[in-house]
């Protein structure tokens, strides 16, 4: 047990965790010389890859100087707070990585918030010390004064410092001083991350992470609390709600690199996934037959945002997907439940549609993603707050809000804010940039992304964490431009684009397939007008006087899935197919709305 080291990497989005732990798996030699290996080893799933950020914990083990340390990479994104949360269940110690010129941003507070709550003990790293006008100095100050603010304990003040660039492979005591390699940092992790406690006793195990195998079934992934389990042996599995099921342990491994080795039994302190046991859920204890002593279940934080998922009916409808019936869909989210611990799931009066509640438009918009890939359609409405009686007094979720952008554009920044019930907390300058914090209502960030990147020329960068409930801040000002709508079903010309620019700006493009309802523009005015792209350029045979005008059409704008779910209105859906995006009207026929 002496040999063994659990530790969470945590850190704000982007400040480079999942690039330092291909670096100590490098260290680990866990690959043969030869052998070519890409970057970010751990974000394995294409969705990772193209957006460039860590969605789901991954557990992975080195060998350093004949110890083991299971390593737990974590995601950075305060919407994926639920995998933070339950990991880091797992681990005795967290390395904290901070961008060198950034400093701690509102998810670098939110993942070390609950880090210390847990009491585990921390090791900063501070990272990208070779960017320009970077100050490690400056920056390690700030990491413990939010330390401090967290309320840390003496031991957790106590934390030694690493600089370094996880990029460049170096990790050093002093910043100025380049090294060879990151032992530095692996072997600070051995002497300063405290091994796990040896809990003698009956066996007691939380159940804090999922994983399926075609072969196996269903296999649980935890870390063993006290006690020993062993291959064979038969236990008591109690829910959240106390009900105990006997079941039997099938087979036991423990991780090993990137894969997992059979072990005929684990220990306490040690991280390991079971096959085998029936019927478990996320947050169920493993416990002695005889003597059942649960474990307390994880707490998750609340969902702050709903969506509405129904069938896909609009007339392109199965065209592109494979599954396409409610009964597909349902089963889907039944089994992301099983998973995704942030999210709920509830019937609506309709038997095709059903209101989804996760903790942002981002958490909702990859499983959206996800489900579109695996060949999935469906229609989403507007992302709405979770509103909450408190008191008798309406409620709504408030998110700090952070924004880094050029100094010229920082009173647009501020003015957009306060229009959207933002409260201005600091305002400061780092070199030629200015840091905006903010506290505003989570309605207020739905579709402020982009325009905040149209008014600063895509300089702005931006990030916000959930804080708490507060009053309802009164009516806030939605988008201002109406929809330009399809008059007919059919094949939209650049003829009748071309025509029509003057009306607005297009979301399709010529020669695409529109139907009657779906929204295709953005009308240059407030309130809706239909349009008709479908028309043709009539030939006759006589000679027109004059040449004819060759058609001039600006390039359509085309949203992303989150750009998409942010810009509709309330009484529009973003149909979601494997090969298109399109947003359409609610109601398709005209006549409908209008009484509507």
């Amino acid at each position: 047990m002496q040999k063994l080291r659990n530790i969470a990497i945590i850190a704000h989005v982007d400040h480079g965790k999942t690039t330092l732990v291909d670096k100590m798996l490098l260290a680990g030699k866990l690959f043969k010389e030869h052998q070519h290996v890409g970057e970010l080893i751990m974000d394995s799933n294409d969705l990772e890859r193209e957006r460039g950020i860590t969605i789901l914990s991954k557990n992975v083990s080195v060998r350093w100087k004949d110890y083991k340390i299971n390593i737990i990479d974590t995601p950075g994104h305060s919407d994926f707070g639920g995998e933070v949360e339950r990991v880091l269940n797992m681990a005795d110690g967290v390395l904290l990585l901070v961008d060198a010129f950034e400093g701690p941003m509102p998810q670098t507070r939110f993942v070390l918030q609950k880090a210390l709550g847990l009491g585990l003990k921390p090791i900063v790293v501070i990272n990208k010390v070779d960017k320009p006008n970077c100050r490690p100095e400056e920056v390690q100050e700030m990491v413990f004064d939010l330390m401090f603010n967290l309320e840390a304990t003496e031991n957790q003040l106590d934390f030694i410092t690493v600089y370094g660039s996880a990029r460049d492979n170096w990790m050093s005591d002093d910043w100025k001083e380049q090294k060879q390699d990151i032992s530095v940092l692996m072997d600070a992790i051995i002497e300063h991350i405290p091994a796990p406690i040896e809990n003698k006793g009956t066996p007691q195990m939380l159940i804090t992470s999922l994983d399926y195998s075609a072969y196996k079934g269903r296999i649980a992934i935890g870390r063993v609390h006290r006690g020993v389990l062993k291959a064979g042996m038969d236990i008591a599995l109690v829910g959240r709600k106390g009900d105990v099921h006997k079941t039997r342990i099938k087979e036991l491994n423990v991780f090993s690199g990137l894969g997992s080795e059979k072990a005929d039994e684990v220990v306490a302190g040690e991280i390991c996934s079971i096959i085998g046991l029936d019927r478990f859920d996320i947050g169920d204890s493993i416990c002695d037959l005889e003597k059942p002593e649960p474990l307390d279940p994880i707490a998750i934080d609340e969902p702050t945002m709903s969506m509405l998922f129904t069938i896909n009916n609009s007339p392109f409808f199965g065209k592109e997907g494979k599954y396409v019936t409610s009964r597909h869909i349902k089963d889907r989210l039944d089994k992301e439940l099983e998973k995704n611990l942030a999210l709920r799931v509830e019937p609506t009066d309709s038997a095709d549609a059903w209101n989804v509640y996760g903790r942002g438009v981002l958490h909702l918009s990859v499983l959206i993603e996800t489900m579109r890939r695996e060949g999935y359609e469906l229609q989403v409405g507007q992302p709405r707050v979770i509103i909450k009686e408190i008191a008798g007094e309406k409620n709504e979720p408030i998110e700090e809000l952070t924004i880094d952008l050029p100094d010229e554009f920082s009173g647009r920044a501020i003015e957009m804010v306060s229009n959207r019930k933002g409260e201005l907390r600091t305002m400061e300058r780092k070199g030629d940039r200015v840091h905006l914090e903010f506290i505003v209502p989570s309605r207020g960030i739905i579709g402020l992304r982009n325009n905040l990147l149209t008014a600063t020329a895509g300089e702005a960068v931006m990030a916000h964490r959930f804080i708490e409930f507060q009053p309802w801040k009164g009516q806030i000002e939605k988008r201002q431009n109406g929809s330009l709508i399809c008059h007919e079903t059919g094949t939209a010309f650049a003829y009748a684009i071309d025509k029509l620019q003057d009306r607005g700006r297009f979301f399709v493009f010529p020669q695409e397939e529109v139907y009657m309802g779906q929204v295709i523009g953005e009308n240059n005015r407030d309130g809706d007008l239909t349009v008709n792209v479908t028309k043709n350029k009539k030939l006759t045979n006589m000679r027109a006087s004059g040449a004819d005008d060759k058609t001039r059409i600006a390039p359509p704008i085309i949203f992303s899935l989150e750009e998409a779910l942010e810009y509709i209105q309330a009484d529009e859906y973003v149909e979601v197919t494997p090969k298109s995006i399109r947003l359409r009207k609610i109601l398709l026929q005209e006549h409908e709305r209008k009484r509507k």
